[in-house]
Formats: structure tokens, sequence, C-alpha cells
């Protein structure tokens, strides 16, 4: 079994939109060019995504971590946002945040890897209203 992680590209897209229903073909482009993005392939094939961004402009956020269902509680997403710490802590950063919603089983994953809770946002709009989103948040050297 040979697993690989490698920053997203645009040979990436139809993989990646099978798991990123959010994100816009501008916004996959711009991850590409940005270097925002990877991709976690077994054997050859891709499993598994992460996407992030620069909250306030600073601070590396977790947008998301998917992997394809088939291959979760393997271990692949831990992977991931290992790989996503370790570079993190090498472009200089050291805090890195994510979020997830209260009513999803993702933050109890977050915590283990060594995640605390920092906060929280509601979002009380027309069409936007959603359960508690829950900000988690580590400095990248940080062990769980």
């Amino acid at each position: 079994m040979r697993i690989a992680i490698h920053p997203v590209t645009e040979a990436d897209s139809a993989f990646w939109f099978s798991l990123d229903r959010h994100l816009s073909e501008a916004e996959f482009t711009r991850k590409v060019r940005d270097r925002m993005g990877y991709v976690l392939t077994l054997d050859g094939e891709p499993i598994g995504l992460l996407r992030w961004s620069l909250f306030w402009d600073s601070i590396p956020f977790c947008n998301l971590l998917n992997v394809a269902d088939a291959h979760q509680r393997q271990g692949f997403g831990r992977g991931l946002v290992s790989h996503w710490e370790k570079d993190m802590q090498a472009r200089g950063y050291d805090l890195i945040l994510t979020s997830t919603q209260s009513d999803e089983a993702a933050q109890h994953f977050w915590r283990r890897l060594g995640y605390r809770d920092c906060g929280g946002l509601t979002l009380p709009f027309p069409g936007h209203e959603q359960p508690l989103e829950l900000i988690l948040g580590k400095a990248p050297e940080e062990s769980p």
C-alpha cells in the first residue's frame, strides 16, 4: 500500500469536485495557483483532500477535510492533517484553526488531534441558519 500527498493540481479537478461540493471552479483554480490544497492518494488513486485558507489573512484555517467513505476511519484524515500541520509550521505559522458544526462528530476527531475549542459562530440570517460552528485551534508543533 503506497500513500502519497501532493498539492492539488488542475488534473485533480474531477476527483476534487466529487468530494468538495462547496468550492466554485474559480476558487479551485485559486487553490491550485496558491497551493492551498492537498490530494491524498492510495496506490495512485485519489481518496482524500484537504483545503485551507487564511483566516484574517494571517492564520491558516482548514476549510475542508474529506476522505472518501470507503477509506474513512483508517488514519488517512489524520495523515492529511499531519501533512498540513508540518507544512504550516515550515511556512512559519505558529497557530492554525479549523471549524466544525456542533452537531457533527468531526469535533471529536479534531480534539483527538490536539485541537482546542477557541470560539464559536452563529449565523442567524435567513438562508444561512445552522447549528453553532465550533472554532478549534492548535499550535502546529503541539502534539495530541
